[in-house]
């Protein structure tokens, strides 16, 4: 009867007694994982790799359309009416629109002269231009001195308006509504946001109000970000790399085919109708300038993106306030999808098909499939099935296609081409965050509504790069953090999960998978000891 008993086979490596818990263990495993675990492990497998087909076709189809921009449309100035206003010597300058600069601000010690700086010498008639700054701060010194830096621009002849409230309610979008309440707005057309690092060219407004002007169905024109600290460490080369595929193909793709793109929050103009149209600024989300977007262009706005308009700003140059920005950028989406989907699906002022486009392919494959299937699959799935052989992944959907997603998503920055594979592991890592944030916008919990401001450094490590080229150093000297307030634990934890999972698959895998789990144990391990924006790139 002993030899009709069943057996279970247990590794020679398993080093506990056949009678302990680790056997135990091991046993309840060895009963679950046939009928449990295999099934549900394969069902996910399938899910994710349908998910990476839908962010496949989105790709190819952006990759189609902007070839076919590049090659055949014409430029803004020819596909819309477009005259550059011009001073008229018997009017003098009553022809030209009457503009708001907004410039919000909290806290903005380090970059708070830059985009006052930059406002107050734009190239637009003095008496037809009001700049409003709109001071946030809870920093009494920086008020003061923010306050002095207006003060001493209106002295010069600027119309500069320094702003404060009582308090912080709605954060930027109530800081931008209460802005649009004063009674000298009252005569303003045309509405422009800088953010505190952003730095206009002095030519913006003619570059950019002819559009609005000459264009009564327009109610936005976006311009460009350009980044003057990309090069500063290996931290701010890869969020070139994510922010340049979003300007250089996704906007222009819904630029020039009016099917749809999100206001970026800043180095925009807005014509004030529009915004009133659409009901103002709301605070109900992190995203109030895609919650804007969207309610206009349900009205039936349309929106120009000029990529030759560009103004320069500043990326976040430590891990832990690029953490904050992405959480925020990644749980607002998805909120406010929560919160609208239902109005953009009954509304009758806009196309069916623009109505699918904004659903399935800006919100539904951009901002929670493009997150969720690269940690779901890369980071979790597939290391699994190393330990779980029975389940099978197709080569292709393994492999393949996220090549090819990699790929089209890497025209936007060409001279960092060489940094492309790290740029892969390093997404990666960051789209744990994005997922963590997506499902507490989905599911509107815990950290929901929360607005951390991105922390600036200004122009200071950027002279010290610049310094660094001329004498051949490699070092910058940058904020100094204790080692403990650098550790990520979620990241070291994901860091041994991998490792445990390329160490068995080098044991007793057959797709080598192992290289991959052991760079991007190392790509997690570098995050979580905080040190990702102390490395310095190669040209």
């Amino acid at each position: 009867m002993a030899e009709d008993a069943p057996r279970f086979i247990i590794p020679e490596t398993f080093s506990v007694t056949r009678d302990g818990i680790g056997a135990q263990i091991y046993l309840i495993w060895e009963l679950i994982r046939a009928p449990l675990i295999v099934p549900l492990l394969q069902l996910s497998v399938y899910i994710c790799l349908a998910m990476s087909l839908m962010l496949l076709m989105e790709r190819l189809y952006m990759g189609v359309v902007i070839v076919l921009i590049k090659l055949f449309y014409k430029k803004p100035e020819q596909r819309y009416k477009y005259e550059p206003i011009q001073d008229d010597v018997e009017s003098g300058s009553s022809n030209y629109p009457i503009c708001l600069i907004q410039i919000p601000m909290f806290n903005e010690r380090e970059v708070y002269k830059v985009s006052i700086g930059a406002a107050c010498n734009l190239s637009w008639p003095a008496d037809r231009l009001v700049i409003q700054v709109l001071d946030d701060s809870t920093d009494q010194e920086i008020k003061k001195v923010v306050e002095l830096e207006c003060q001493r621009w209106a002295s010069k002849g600027v119309n500069i308006r320094y702003q404060i409230r009582e308090s912080r309610g709605g954060y930027k979008a109530g800081a931008l509504k209460e802005g649009l309440k004063r009674s000298y707005v009252k005569n303003c057309e045309y509405v422009t946001i800088f953010d505190a690092d952003f730095a206009p060219e002095p030519d913006f407004l003619r570059r950019a109000i002819p559009f609005l002007a000459h264009n009564p169905d327009i109610a936005l024109v976006q311009a460009r970000w350009r980044f003057v600290n990309a090069n500063e460490c290996l931290l701010t080369r890869m969020q070139e790399m994510s922010l340049d595929y979003h300007f250089t193909v996704e906007q222009e793709v819904g630029s020039a085919t009016h099917a749809f793109f999100g206001f970026n929050g800043t180095a925009g103009v807005w014509r004030i109708g529009a915004i009133n149209e659409a009901g103002g600024w709301k605070d109900r989300t992190t995203v109030e300038d895609m919650d804007l977007a969207v309610r206009a262009s349900l009205r039936g706005w349309k929106f120009l993106y000029l990529g030759d308009l560009q103004v320069k700003s500043e990326l976040p140059s430590t891990f832990k306030a690029f953490r904050f920005q992405q959480h925020r950028w990644s749980c607002g989406p998805a909120n406010l999808f929560r919160k609208m989907v239902m109005e953009i699906v009954k509304n009758n002022k806009v196309r069916f098909w623009k109505k699918v486009y904004v659903i399935y392919s800006f919100f539904f494959v951009r901002k929670i499939i493009a997150h969720m299937v690269t940690f779901v699959f890369y980071c979790v799935v597939l290391p699994l099935t190393i330990l779980v052989p029975d389940v099978y992944v197709p080569i292709w959907g393994a492999v393949y296609i996220p090549s090819v997603i990699t790929i089209l998503n890497s025209v936007g920055t060409p001279r960092s081409i060489h940094l492309l594979f790290y740029w892969i592991l390093f997404e990666n890592v960051m789209s744990l965050h994005r997922t963590k944030a997506t499902l507490i916008g989905l599911f509107e919990y815990g950290r929901a509504n929360e607005w951390v401001v991105t922390e600036k450094l200004g122009s200071t490590l950027q002279k010290n790069a610049d310094a660094a080229k001329k004498t051949g150093f490699k070092l910058l000297k940058r904020p100094r953090f204790k080692f403990t307030d650098r550790m990520n634990t979620l990241e070291l934890g994901f860091a041994a999960f991998l490792f445990i999972c390329g160490c068995y698959d080098y044991v007793h895998g057959k797709n080598s998978y192992f290289v991959y789990l052991f760079m991007q144990t190392v790509t997690f391990f570098i995050t979580g000891i905080g040190y990702v924006g102390t490395i310095i790139p190669s040209s």
